[in-house]
């Protein structure tokens, strides 16, 4: 793979990272690992307004994390690319490692 190409893919992983790059939306990928929802049942699960997470959720539409579909009144979201959630057990590895290097450090002081 060329320079300039590898660059466009390392941007897309990027947009990728940053549309889930928060707390609320990663509660909202947490919830959805189950199958898809409505974005009332959304918003009660991570506790917030439904205007906000409507908000959160269109970013994740835009940068192809989450898909929604109408049905009725209620517009139901979920998961793209099931994949993704391998990438959120990996940070919990990397939060283990931590925690155990910190009590490590600490059983030594």
């Amino acid at each position: 793979m060329k320079t300039q190409e590898r660059q466009l893919v390392y941007a897309r992983q990027a947009e990728i990272i940053k549309a889930v790059a928060h707390p609320l939306r990663i509660a909202v990928m947490d919830f959805l690992r189950n199958g898809e929802q409505c974005v009332c049942d959304i918003a009660k699960y991570v506790d917030s307004e439904q205007s906000n997470v409507s908000r959160h959720l269109s970013l994740m539409v835009a940068a192809g994390v989450l898909e929604s579909r109408k049905q009725g009144l209620k517009v139901l979201y979920k998961i793209k690319t099931p994949c993704i959630l391998k990438c959120f057990h990996c940070i919990t590895d990397v939060i283990r490692t931590q925690a155990q290097e910190n009590q490590q450090l600490l059983d030594a002081i």
